[in-house]
């Protein structure tokens, strides 16, 4: 049911190929990503990043396709599909992004709150060469207070 899958999220691990993750992961901190239903059944993406010492407002609009789960943003030729989620504790997120030179993949793992299991975490890892990844570019992003 896509209305539990409303509210707010915390980005706790991330795995990319973007080129420009990769020049920052080092120095990226948890997140938050809150997901608004409208009444189309699209998500509203609000995420918050702290960037370069500042908090990054980004809003993302996916709408809902055919298929269950899986969402599209033309504007951005950003695809996204749920992979995985409990709804209350985790939601594994599956990222296609095709514009700019290359398309780039990522994974995301989000949870309720900041704090995320080893058991959850090691299965976040495995799921990182399936989609086509390596465990260097992962980015298991520490806690912060700030931004929320």
């Amino acid at each position: 049911d896509v209305l539990q899958f409303a509210g707010m999220w915390h980005v706790t691990a991330v795995a990319s190929n973007c080129p420009v993750f990769l020049k920052m992961k080092d120095d990226m901190k948890s997140s938050t990503a809150t997901i608004s239903i409208t009444s189309e059944g699209d998500l509203a993406v609000t995420l918050v990043w702290l960037l370069m010492g500042k908090c990054q407002k980004f809003e993302v609009l996916f709408q809902h396709s055919k298929e269950a789960g899986h969402y599209l943003a033309a504007q951005e030729q950003r695809e996204l599909q749920v992979m995985e989620t409990d709804y209350s504790h985790y939601a594994i997120l599956h990222e296609v992004q095709r514009g700019g030179q290359e398309p780039s993949t990522g994974l995301q793992l989000l949870t309720r709150d900041q704090n995320v299991s080893p058991q959850l975490l090691q299965k976040f890892k495995e799921l990182i060469p399936s989609m086509g990844l390596a465990e260097e570019m992962l980015a298991v992003l520490p806690a912060s207070g700030e931004c929320q």
